[in-house]
């Protein structure tokens, strides 16, 4: 099979080669996809830059995400999942080999049927970006009737963050953002209203915009570097869930003023270790979700599998509108 791959952590394109690489067999337990389009996003780029992350193997295929066919299975996997369209999350999550390859073998547990009405290329996007946004809505649990605030609602995370929350039945969603496309994103996802995070105000405009009550439930993009928003605006009995601390790895919470006099938990998410039965949930919700009605899903360029290093390239110059796609079969 074709395949792009990295033998050491560095910039993209003096690592990353374009070859031949062995077709995987399914082992137990596990789907062989055959993938027609494989979702970068930043922890993708973070692992092969070795910014964030050691190299775990001797050779690593990126990407997390993808979507295409089933075309084999190992022992004890699914009968019925063979030929089926499939979006895929964490292939190279515990495994050396994603979804930058014209094939990639996961647990049968990383694949869900993939609506006929959703191009494969949408179906690389749910992955990462919307199941992640499950999880920071839903952890502590539903959101009907709830005030939620999404931050960064122009990111991949944070629209599915507030379509989710639409969809879930929360009273009020608003978002933050830094504006121009951004903030209309967040409006077209169905944020009530946008807030600029940089304007001094920023958090009295939020509570003004509740009526003094707060927010209940808040998406973080930024757990550190916004602290000083969340943890005014967070209501009594809220939750603050963030999947990302980029402005502050350290921050100083105050945890007698904020966390415990108003009662608040604030929860990390990182999806790849979260509980497998939440995963499973965000699988099938993200899947009915997207299924139910047409939705905003942002792709931010698709690029050929010979050109990979140049998807990389687009995820980590920042700016992206929506996910980046490398297109295996291209």
């Amino acid at each position: 099979m074709r395949a792009v791959w990295y033998e050491r952590p560095g910039p993209a394109r003096p690592v990353l080669q374009f070859g031949e690489r062995p077709r995987p067999e399914p082992a137990p337990g596990e789907v062989l996809v055959r993938l027609l389009a494989s979702g970068v996003n930043p922890a993708d780029v973070y692992r092969r830059a070795g910014t964030a992350y050691a190299n775990e193997w001797p050779l690593i295929i990126p990407n997390s995400d993808g979507a295409g066919l089933v075309e084999a299975l190992g022992e004890g996997a699914e009968p019925a999942l063979l030929g089926q369209r499939v979006w895929l999350y964490n292939a190279q999550r515990g495994r050396p080999f994603g979804t930058a390859a014209e094939y990639t073998c996961v647990p049968a547990a990383c694949v869900h049927p993939l609506p006929a009405t959703l191009p494969f290329e949408i179906g690389a996007c749910l992955g990462i970006p919307a199941m992640t946004a499950h999880r920071c809505l839903f952890a502590d649990g539903p959101v009907a009737g709830l005030r939620v605030l999404v931050s960064g609602g122009g990111g991949a995370v944070g629209n599915y963050a507030i379509q989710l929350a639409r969809w879930g039945g929360a009273a009020q969603v608003l978002a933050t953002a830094s504006g121009g496309w951004k903030s209309e994103d967040a409006l077209a996802a169905g944020a009530g209203q946008v807030f600029d995070y940089r304007a001094p105000d920023c958090a009295e405009r939020i509570l003004a915009a509740t009526g003094g009550a707060g927010i209940d439930r808040v998406v973080e993009v930024d757990v550190g570097g916004n602290l000083a928003i969340w943890g005014a605006v967070v209501a009594l009995n809220g939750s603050v869930i963030g999947y990302a601390s980029r402005g502050g790895l350290t921050p100083a919470v105050p945890v007698s003023a904020v966390l415990m006099r108003k009662n608040v938990n604030l929860r990390g998410v990182v999806l790849n270790s979260a509980p497998a039965a939440a995963r499973r949930l965000a699988m099938e919700e993200v899947t009915r979700w997207a299924a139910e009605a047409p939705r905003l899903h942002r792709i931010a360029g698709t690029y050929p599998l010979a050109n990979c290093a140049a998807a990389h390239e687009a995820v980590e110059a920042g700016g992206k509108r929506g996910t980046v796609v490398v297109l295996p079969a291209a």
